[in-house]
């Protein structure tokens, strides 16, 4: 079994029992964040667009503090509430990644934490660019 190793963000309220990310090997697992307030079980307000850009804010400090970083991405799974919040999630996704697009899935599902519009997991490749 490959040394592992979990970190924690300020995202994730510390009463919840998983990490924001974990590291394998060469590769960085993040949990599914969502646009909550930094350690706080509450939703941003401001629709899609801004539970979009929280939950990829909360996403890129996972990858940092596991030692990764967006670029590093090679993977994405985005669930969505709504299958309509597609494309306006998609101009704040590509604020983050700019040129660097990573395989991605688009999910829509029943319902997220919180009551959430959109999670975001990702895998990353271990390590500084």
């Amino acid at each position: 079994m490959p040394d592992l190793e979990t970190f924690r963000t300020d995202a994730v309220p510390s009463e919840l029992p998983f990490s924001a990310a974990l590291r394998a090997g060469g590769f960085v697992f993040t949990s599914g964040q969502i646009g909550n307030i930094a350690g706080e079980m509450k939703l941003v307000e401001g629709g899609i667009k801004a539970e979009g850009q929280q939950a990829l804010e909360h996403l890129r400090a996972a990858l940092e503090a596991a030692g990764s970083s967006l670029d590093r991405v090679v993977k994405c799974t985005v669930f969505f509430t709504d299958m309509k919040d597609f494309q306006p999630f998609n101009d704040v996704y590509r604020e983050f990644f700019g040129g660097h697009l990573p395989a991605r899935s688009g999910v829509e599902v029943k319902g997220l934490a919180l009551g959430a519009r959109v999670e975001i997991e990702c895998i990353a490749l271990a390590g500084k660019g």
